[in-house]
């Protein structure tokens, strides 16, 4: 199984059991290596909330692929009511596809969808992260959060094999939340994200490796640049 990084929040999963893809922000992002052209066939695309960097390209990929957007109920409607292939599910939830297990959990954000004029603010639902098992192990994308005390649960009763966590700061966790949450978790991979995209959160991504291998030596870490992949 690789773990494929396009920028930002979004990560492509590509194993024998699938290919999903996690918070597709393609078009628009100065970062992004990938365009939604690139992604004629997907099993599934897991949108964690709302926001523009996070959607992105879903539904224009879902009707593209044909492949479910997995999501949380009332941003799930959303892209239906857009012309998307949905799967609605909620946190705590979980359920098999054929390509693994989905199971959604908090995270500690927003998810308001703008509309196409600026102007108004469409109720998206909560946010929320994904655990995510193919072939047999746990992957944890966090989505944009905060630091909770949850992922110490998360941690215990799921072995986590690889988490992305974002460092960014501002709207989410910054590096020493992050490096704390990976205490928490006990993930054997952390992959950074959600960092550099924007001024507003760039961040020294070779301080956060350093405090995770200094404080949580059992987790490694593994830093991709947009294109870059990661074998699990």
């Amino acid at each position: 199984m690789r773990i494929h990084f396009h920028g930002h929040a979004c990560f492509e999963i590509v194993g024998e059991a699938g290919r999903i893809l996690i918070d597709p922000f393609l078009t628009g992002n100065p970062r992004a290596t990938a365009k939604p052209g690139d992604f004629l066939q997907l099993d599934a695309i897991l949108v964690t909330h709302g926001h523009n960097d996070h959607l992105g390209d879903a539904i224009y990929l879902s009707k593209q692929t044909e492949a479910s957007i997995i999501a949380v109920y009332e941003l799930a409607m959303y892209c239906q009511n857009q012309g998307a292939k949905t799967h609605a599910m909620h946190i705590g939830g979980k359920h098999q596809f054929p390509f693994g297990w989905v199971k959604l959990t908090q995270a500690l954000h927003g998810s308001g969808i703008e509309s196409s004029d600026g102007k108004t603010m469409i109720y998206g639902g909560p946010p929320c992260g994904f655990l995510l098992q193919m072939e047999g192990k746990w992957l944890y994308h966090a989505g944009d959060t905060g630091l909770f005390g949850d992922m110490e649960l998360i941690g215990r009763r799921y072995p986590i094999e690889v988490a992305m966590l974002p460092i960014g700061d501002n709207y989410v966790m910054g590096v020493e939340e992050a490096v704390h949450a990976s205490q928490l978790l006990r993930p054997k991979v952390v992959i950074p994200m959600h960092y550099d995209t924007f001024p507003v959160i760039a961040q020294d991504v070779g301080e956060f490796l350093h405090l995770l291998q200094r404080r949580v030596p059992e987790s490694q870490g593994k830093a991709l640049r947009p294109g870059e992949a990661f074998e699990v």
